[in-house]
This record gives structure tokens, C-alpha cells and sequence, in this order.
């Protein structure tokens, strides 16, 4: 695995330059493979990036998009990861319906993760068992140091035979639906975005390699053959120094 990460100034500039990288992988992926996979995740700085992502110069033709977790609520509720991508960039670009992947999160979350599961790999023409890789997965950092929605001690984080499954997270009393560590560990590339002082600790840890005896779930995304990259603000890298 190669991993790397980069501290900016602000919040602000780490979403701009985030846009960026995003803009730049997937028009390389454009010319090499035709298409361009790109896992997005929810959060405030996912959504700042995505304002920048409106003034990119993809073909939007060619990307397909995804959610790397999302909530069990309906797509138009302020707390889907839909919700938030549809505001701050779908709405704002031509691209086509169908290349937008949402969650059914309205439905069951046991049934809208296998039906999830299913169109993953429809989608990639790979039958069941195998691991697609996608182009870029956005990954977000909690300060518990669970990412998507694999939360520490969660079933979810030990889960290896399904790519996509609905996480009981007892902390909030709610279901989720969420990549699993396995799908997520097979990306080409992965790219984690986290702003913020209250960060810092988690930031601190993952990157020094501590507790890795018990390793929180961020801790776990290590993917093979891919490259992970952490852009942090300031304040998220405060302890590093």
C-alpha cells in the first residue's frame, strides 16, 4: 500500500484542492478505461468539495457515481448522503440518471444493502464473490475513528464475505448501510478528507501507527494494491507536528 497526506491551510482549500485530485484521477481514468467510478461520502467537507466539483471539467457522461454508506432515511431527508450530494453537485452538472447509484435507503436496510450489493456487481459484470475495484473511494474520518459507517465494535468491521451490508450502531441507536472493508480495501485509490480540531486525536493516532494491537476502524483501510492519501486541515493535523 502506498499512503501519503497532505495538510492545508484551511478547510476550504483542502475541499478546493480535493476537487482537484478528483478532476484530475477521473479524467485519467476517462482516457485509460472509458469511465470513471467515484464513491462519495457525506459530511461538510465532502459537501464543500463537491461546490467545487460543479466548475470541474469532466465529462460527466463518463463518471458513474456511488455511496460509500448511507443513512436509513428517505432520499430527501437533510440527513441522506444522497441528500447532500444531490444539493451541492447532482443537481448542478448534466449527468445522465443512470449514472447515479444511490442507496434505495427508503427500503429495509438489510434488503437496500443486498440490493446495493447486487447493482455493484451488476454494474462491474462480476458475479457474486468477487471484489470489484472502484476508481476512487472519499472516506471521512469520525472522531470515534470509524469511517463510512464501520463503527468501532460493530459487526460491520468484521464483516468479509459481502461487499455491502446494513451496521446495527448502537452509539446512535440506528441502522446504517455501508461498504464493507474488503470492498473498500480493493479501490485503486482512496482518499480521505478531514477538517477539524476534534479529529486531531483520532488523526494523530492512525497516522503514528498507535494501538494498532486494537485498531479502530480507519485504522483498517489497507488496501493491497491501491494508494490511500489523507488531506487534512490544520486543526485535524495539529498532533502530527
Amino acid at each position: 500500500m502506498k499512503s501519503s497526506h497532505q495538510i492545508f491551510d484551511s478547510a476550504d482549500h483542502l475541499a478546493k484542492t480535493a476537487a482537484e485530485t478528483i478532476e484530475e484521477t477521473g479524467r485519467a481514468m476517462i482516457d485509460q478505461n472509458g469511465q470513471f467510478t467515484l464513491v462519495l461520502s457525506g459530511g461538510s467537507t465532502p459537501a464543500a468539495t463537491y461546490k467545487h466539483l460543479i466548475s470541474s471539467k469532466l465529462d460527466w457522461s463518463k463518471v458513474h457515481l456511488f455511496w460509500g454508506d448511507e443513512r436509513s432515511v428517505i432520499s430527501t431527508h437533510p440527513d441522506s448522503n444522497y441528500h447532500l450530494a444531490f444539493e451541492n453537485l447532482i443537481k448542478h452538472i448534466d449527468i445522465p440518471g443512470d449514472n447515479v447509484h444511490r442507496v434505495a435507503s427508503e427500503e429495509d436496510t438489510m434488503l437496500a444493502a443486498q440490493q446495493y450489493q447486487d447493482e455493484i456487481l451488476y454494474f462491474f459484470g462480476m458475479p457474486e464473490g468477487s471484489w470489484p475495484s472502484f476508481d476512487l473511494i472519499l472516506l471521512g474520518l469520525g472522531d470515534d475513528g470509524h469511517t463510512a459507517s464501520l463503527f468501532p465494535q460493530s459487526d460491520a468491521v468484521s464483516e468479509t464475505a459481502s461487499l455491502v451490508v446494513e451496521n446495527h450502531v448502537k452509539k446512535l441507536n440506528t441502522r446504517r448501510i455501508t461498504f464493507t472493508l474488503p470492498l473498500i480495501n480493493a479501490a485503486k485509490k482512496i482518499l480521505f478528507l478531514v477538517a477539524g480540531d476534534a479529529k486531531s486525536t483520532m488523526v494523530h493516532r492512525i497516522l503514528k501507527n498507535i494501538d494498532v494491537s486494537e485498531p479502530v476502524p480507519a485504522q483498517l483501510v489497507n488496501p493491497t494494491a491501491g494508494e490511500v492519501v489523507w488531506y487534512l486541515d490544520k486543526s485535524a493535523a495539529r498532533q502530527l507536528n
